[in-house]
């Protein structure tokens, strides 16, 4: 009777109160890191840089718990591409610039050192 879905609903009082997703998807959806408006960096992001010597697109990524193969995906280019994007020392155009953005899903500015 009862088929497996991907989102179940529960109700309170006749309405509904809570919502339950897949664990992967939550992941996906709600990696617990809130992502300034704007040009804005978060703490730790900044901390990587100075601290760990890490680039922008290198301390966001790992902020945001993404690996360079699901960055690279999202983007449409390799790992190593991404790689050597990370390791700076270039600077990127402004379209891959802005596919970076959207990949991470911060603002450009928030890349750009």
């Amino acid at each position: 009777m009862n088929e497996p879905t991907d989102i179940q609903i529960i109700m309170q009082n006749g309405r509904p109160a809570f919502v339950v997703i897949p664990y992967d998807e939550y992941r996906r959806t709600f990696r617990g890191k809130k992502i300034p408006e704007g040009d804005g960096i978060p703490h730790e992001v900044v901390g990587m840089t100075v601290k760990k010597g890490y680039s922008l697109i290198r301390a966001w990524r790992e902020h945001l718990g993404l690996t360079q193969q699901e960055v690279a995906e999202r983007m449409g280019i390799t790992q190593a591409a991404l790689s050597q994007m990370e390791s700076g020392g270039k600077r990127l155009r402004k379209e891959t610039q802005q596919k970076l953005a959207v990949a991470l899903g911060v603002h450009v500015t928030q890349i750009q050192e």
